[in-house]
Formats: structure tokens, sequence, C-alpha cells
């Protein structure tokens, strides 16, 4: 097996990977791994932008404020205040790196998202904030002579020794290759493709959290999955997400028969926090009997909406779709997961030497439901933090005896993932009950065989993430009796007991939550045949 020693493994090439290897940079030897290419990420697709206090007319607590209230009551206070008051300087960096961000005149032109209660959102080209953020983040990376990128590289499992990390196999060309450090941090983004209508990329399969969890880490807040209200409905285009600016700048929603509906579920109507707007789309295209509704931006300008949003009217355009002129058919579709690998404020988990940062992580920053444009903010504020923190890893970068492989392959992966996606969707979206969430837990079960061997192909590595990943959240969202924020149950609609509770997963939690669930399956059998 090929070996590497570096000082500071970094799994993930978003924005919350790359500030944290810019920060370790002056420090030693950092080792970028990515599965794809390095702009292949959550942070390459982010369109609305990046929420910041940076204006006169805002503060510093009301976005904190804001961010609590849209949580539902589970953010952790202490990691939203380090969010909010640590933000600007960190928007102030990447300006003077070269972060060009839409402006009128001489000031930073901010826009409204859904649940703020100021106009605080930056954004770049109109609408590839993040995109302009992957290039920043890029460019200063690469200055570092000590930054390597290691692209096309799929993380198997983490290596764990004594109890600590000491770095993670990958691997490359099916060949596994050992890479050792001081210190290893996951920021390998979300899962959204554990979902069958998904605005995230093909690389969002849930790998830091899957092999996080295999290693031994706590796992937070999983049953928390955002649904984006707004993403592209058709047959011919591919799920494409519809920036929440749209909505803040004025777009509206409509029902399939032409009718405004979002003002009979929300006071704050199409800025309604998103969990509330992609549950009232959902009832409104039952109650029509359709697949979609309508966003509506005709009324704000054919000039205004082509400069404000000029990547997603060129994408519409290829599809037929002029947004400007037309009714755009969109659904809900999954967009980020509020849970992950369990971390402080510093990126560190469970496990010594091993670090989380951006959406892989959960600071609880986020609580039940994130508020828009947050994340890109996350990733910046808390990927530097975590790299300061690895600096002072205790975990020597020294090799160990590398762990013995014995690869096996799985008939028909591609089938079974497209099964998997799809009763994640109509099983575990955006309402769930008992039934279904059990429903999911059985077929889940019959795949967990899956999830216990070794792979040597990036399609089987992903679909055992994806399994693993799927039995945590249908585990946390039955055991979570009740509804707050993302988390919506139609058996449990009011928050129930201990809804302020923060329900942490490891190994040996799972393996007791299916034999407690075992036992009342058996119980009830015997009610029943009673």
């Amino acid at each position: 097996m090929q070996q590497e020693v570096v000082d500071f493994l970094v799994i993930g090439s978003g924005v919350a990977g790359l500030r944290a290897a810019i920060e370790l940079a002056p420090y030693g030897s950092v080792l970028v791994v990515t599965k794809d290419k390095p702009t292949e990420s959550n942070t390459e697709y982010a369109q609305g932008g990046i929420a910041v206090v940076m204006s006169d007319e805002d503060e510093v607590g009301i976005h904190f404020e804001d961010t609590l209230k849209a949580g539902d009551g589970l953010c952790r206070e202490d990691a939203v205040r380090t969010l909010v008051e640590e933000g600007p300087e960190r928007i102030a960096e990447l300006i003077s790196w070269g972060a060009a961000f839409d402006r009128e005149g001489t000031k930073l032109a901010l826009t409204l998202e859904a649940a703020h209660s100021r106009r605080r959102v930056l954004h770049a080209h109109g609408d590839s904030t993040g995109k302009e953020l992957a290039r920043v983040l890029l460019n200063k990376a690469r200055s570092f002579a000590s930054v390597r990128k290691y692209p096309f590289a799929i993380t198997v499992d983490l290596i764990i020794h004594d109890g600590e990390c000491r770095g993670a196999y990958v691997l490359r060309d099916r060949e596994i290759i050992a890479l050792y450090a001081r210190a290893t941090i996951l920021t390998t983004g979300g899962a959204g493709q554990l979902y069958s209508r998904t605005t995230n990329p093909q690389v969002a399969t849930g790998d830091g959290m899957a092999i996080a969890f295999r290693a031994g880490a706590q796992l937070e807040d999983m049953e928390f999955i955002q649904f984006h209200p707004t993403s592209l409905y058709s047959p011919t285009a591919p799920q494409f997400l519809l920036s929440e600016a749209m909505r803040g700048e004025g777009a509206i929603l409509l029902n399939s028969n032409g009718q405004r509906f979002m003002q009979s579920y929300h006071p704050l109507a199409e800025l309604a926090p998103r969990d509330v707007v992609s549950r009232a789309i959902m009832s409104e295209m039952v109650n029509t009997g359709s697949n979609y509704v309508f966003l509506d931006l005709r009324h704000l300008g054919k000039e205004f909406v082509k400069n404000r949003f000029p990547g997603i009217h060129a994408t519409c355009i290829q599809y037929g779709i002029e947004i400007t002129a037309d009714l755009i058919p969109v659904s809900p579709a999954a967009h980020y997961i509020m849970g992950g690998v369990k971390t402080d404020i510093n990126g560190r988990t469970s496990i010594r030497g091993l670090y989380a940062a951006g959406e892989v992580a959960c600071t609880g920053v986020h609580g039940a439901n994130r508020l828009a444009s947050n994340s890109l903010l996350e990733g910046l504020v808390f990927g530097m933090r975590t790299g300061q923190a690895a600096l002072s890893s205790p975990v020597k970068p020294a090799a160990t005896v590398p762990a013995a492989f014995s690869p096996a392959s799985i008939r028909d992966h591609d089938e079974i993932r497209h099964v998997l996606r799809k009763i994640m969707w109509e099983r575990v979206g955006i309402i769930r009950c008992a039934s279904s969430l059990s429903e999911a837990r059985e077929r889940l079960v019959e795949w967990r065989v899956i999830t216990r061997r070794d792979y040597v192909t990036r399609r089987e590595l992903e679909l055992k993430n994806m399994l693993t990943v799927s039995e945590i959240i249908v585990h946390a969202a039955l055991e979570r009796k009740g509804s707050v924020g993302a988390h919506y149950r139609s058996d449990y609609k009011e928050r129930g007991e201990h809804w302020q509770e923060h329900f942490s997963w490891d190994r040996q939690t799972v393996e007791m939550g299916y034999r407690e669930l075992d036992a009342r399956g058996r119980e009830a059998g015997r009610s029943t045949n009673g």
C-alpha cells in the first residue's frame, strides 16, 4: 500500500475546506483531497449569496436574532454569536483577496431573503456568489507552495489508532493509499444525493458523515433536512435551484390554478422560513393534483431580472423557459442538512485529531432550520476557526500498520441507489410519520450488509456511505416524536416533550436503536395477535 505523511489533511475543497487550508498553509504541508475536480462542491453551485452585516442599517444583534428565530429554538447561541460577530471580518478579508461582490455605486449591493429582517445578503455576478468565493479561495490557496491538491481521490475510511485519528485511506485509480497527518479535517459537504429530488451536485453523498460515523465519531441533529422550496420542475431539464433571492426581490408563488397562496400559510408569505414555504407548496400540489407550483417574476421587469439573475436566466432559456415572460414550474428539493459530525465552535469532534467544518459538521449554528445564505458564511468562519484549532492537534503524523482490505462488489448498485433515493424522498422527506419512516427502515435493514464491506470503486463507496447516513437520518426522525423546524411529522404535529434536546448518534446508539425498534415491533405483534 502506498503511504504518504503530511502535516494537515483536508478532505473536501468547498469554502470551509479551502479556508481551513489557507489558515494552515504557513505552518506545514497541507494536502487537500477531493473525490472530483477541486471546484466541484456545493460552494460552486451556491447562487443566492452570503448573509453578513455590512451596512449601517443593520446590526450584528439583529442577524443573531434572525438566525435564532429561523432555527426554531434549537440553535446553539455560542455558535450563532461566533458566526455573526466574526462574519464581517471574514468578508473584509475576502474582499482584500479580490472577491468582486456586486455594488451599487461604491456601496456593496445587499438583497433580502426569507426570514431576514434586513437586506444583508451579498451577491456576486448577480447569482454566482458561490462560484466567486470558490475562485478567490482557490487562487489564495494556490499562492502557498505548502498547499497541494489531490483530486479524484475518494476517502474510504479514517485511520484510527489508539483512539485518535491519524489520517485517512483514500482510493485513487483503483489503488488504496494511506495518507497520514497530525490533523485531519472533514469538509466534505452535505448529503442531498440521498434524495431523488435535490439541488446538490453529484458529489454530495454524505461521505464525511459516514466515514466519521464508522470511525466512532458522534453525529448530531441528523433528522433536520432542509428542502429548498423552489427548484426547477421540468421533464426535459435537470433539477436546478431557483435562488431564494428571487423571492427576496419580489417574485411570488402561484398554484397550478394561477392563485397566490403563501399569504394563507404565513404572515411573511413568500419570505417565510424555508420549511414553511416547502410544506405550503406540498400542500398546494396535493390540493390541486399537480406536481409543481409556479414562480412568477414577470412583474419585476425584463431588464432587472436578466441583470439580477443572469445565470438562472441563461440556464432556463436552454430549457425553453423565459423567466421574464413565463411562469416557472417549481417544486421543493433536498438542499441542506443541518445535522452532521458533532463539533464545538472550533471544529473539534469526539475523536482526537479529527476536525470538521461546513455542512458536514454540526455546531448547532443552524438549529432545526438554516437561515437563508448563512451557509457560505459558516464555511468561512468555522473553516478558519477549525484551521486554527488543528494547529494544536496532539496527534503525531506517523505511519501505522495499514489496515487490510477485502474488496467486495455490489451487484446492481445503480439500481439500489435509485430505489434508495426514491424511498428517502417519499418516506423520509418534507412530511414524515412513524409509518413512512418504519417502511424506510425496513428497506434499509435489507441493505445493511452493504455497509459492512470494503469496495474499490467510487460508485460503490458512495452507495455504502449513502446507506449509512440514511440509516442515521431515519433513526433520528423516528426518535424525535414532534415537529420542529425542518423536521415535520404528520403524526406528531406539536413540538412534543424534550423538544429542545439535540440527539446524538454513534455506532453504539444506532445499534441500540435497532434493538429497541425490533423489540417494539415484537411487542406490537404480540398485542395485535392477542
